[in-house]
């Protein structure tokens, strides 16, 4: 059992209070009577008194106040089968976890820019089921479509260039693990719009991602583009992993510094081809707003009803007793007709 208001609990104290002061003001009523009356007289002018039936109407007043407070207090006992209806659209998040996302033109780093807006994304839909792709030079579906917004970010979370095996990008990989990922869907939902978001910086240096683009494009799924970093680039930082300390940069096989920037025409081609839009990241204050304002006038879709179980109310229940007691304390007769 769970209370909707549990504070309201402490006003059984006023129970034991009020049964004392009707108490301390029949001890007080009867001291005073005998001021005035003798018990024979006052006997006589209260004929046909019935002195239980006054402590009964008592009892039940306090009885009834009792249940009235814990009707107030919202007891739930037990579950309650509600049917949840959701709209929305479906939505895939490819992240780039390449090395180059470690570089940090846009604080703190791209990567973790990235995942930030992500999180600012998901906690603006709603309805919407989304799921979370990883990809370098291969993708995983690191988190399936969901409506457990909750655990998409415990995936999220966990997200890390080190995860991976390789440290390129391939846009192919990403696109042909969405594009499963959007086939497994029920069929029921086809006529929520589908899209896919890529984040990266748009370094890619897998096979030609031409065919899987029009493979997403034929399935009628709509493909976004997010760039992060800046066109003039900068170094990619390696860090000591115990201790998080910078321990060098990056270097290529000839042992030169490796330098990465922002590639937005690709990304900006990915998009246009893909009936979407490119939108960047090239600053800290930046963000994707001007996607979120986009998702919201896309096509909704009625996905499955969910059931899902919570506690019944059962406060009418309580409130019931207590019209009762209240009832049944202003039936309860105190005098009666004697023979």
């Amino acid at each position: 059992m769970i209370w909707q208001s549990p504070f309201l609990l402490w006003l059984f104290i006023l129970i034991p209070v009020l049964g004392l002061g009707l108490w301390f003001h029949s001890k007080l009523l009867k001291a005073k009577r005998k001021q005035f009356f003798n018990e024979e007289l006052f006997q006589k002018l209260r004929q046909g008194f019935w002195k239980p039936g006054d402590i009964l109407r008592s009892v039940f007043v306090l009885v009834g106040l009792s249940f009235l407070i814990l009707a107030f207090a919202g007891p739930k006992i037990g579950t309650e089968v509600r049917e949840v209806k959701r709209q929305g659209i479906d939505m895939l998040i490819a992240l780039d976890l390449s090395a180059s996302m470690n570089a940090e033109d846009v604080r703190p780093s791209r990567l973790e820019k990235a995942k930030f807006e992500i999180n600012r994304l998901i906690e603006r839909l709603k309805g919407d089921r989304v799921g979370l792709v990883v990809f370098t030079g291969e993708a995983y579906l690191q988190s399936p479509m969901t409506l457990d917004y909750s655990a998409l970010k415990l995936f999220l979370d966990i997200a890390d260039t080190d995860q991976m095996p390789s440290s390129a990008t391939d846009f192919k990989a990403a696109m042909e693990t969405a594009l499963v990922a959007f086939e497994s869907l029920e069929e029921n939902a086809t006529e929520a719009a589908k899209v896919l978001l890529i984040i990266s910086d748009g370094e890619d240096h897998g096979q030609s991602y031409s065919e899987s683009l029009e493979k997403l494009i034929d399935k009628n799924i709509f493909v976004y583009t997010l760039g992060i970093g800046t066109d003039a680039g900068t170094t990619i930082p390696l860090y000591e992993k115990n201790s998080g300390s910078l321990i060098g940069y990056k270097r290529d096989r000839s042992g030169k510094v490796v330098t990465t920037s922002l590639q937005s025409e690709v990304l900006r081609q990915i998009a246009n081809t893909g009936n979407g839009t490119y939108y960047a990241i090239e600053r800290g204050n930046d963000g994707i707003d001007a996607f979120l304002a986009r998702v919201d006038e896309l096509e909704k879709g009625e996905f499955s009803s969910q059931e899902y179980a919570d506690y019944k109310n059962q406060y009418q229940w309580m409130g019931a007793l207590a019209l009762f007691c209240f009832t049944f304390a202003y039936l309860v007769p105190t005098y009666r007709k004697e023979n």
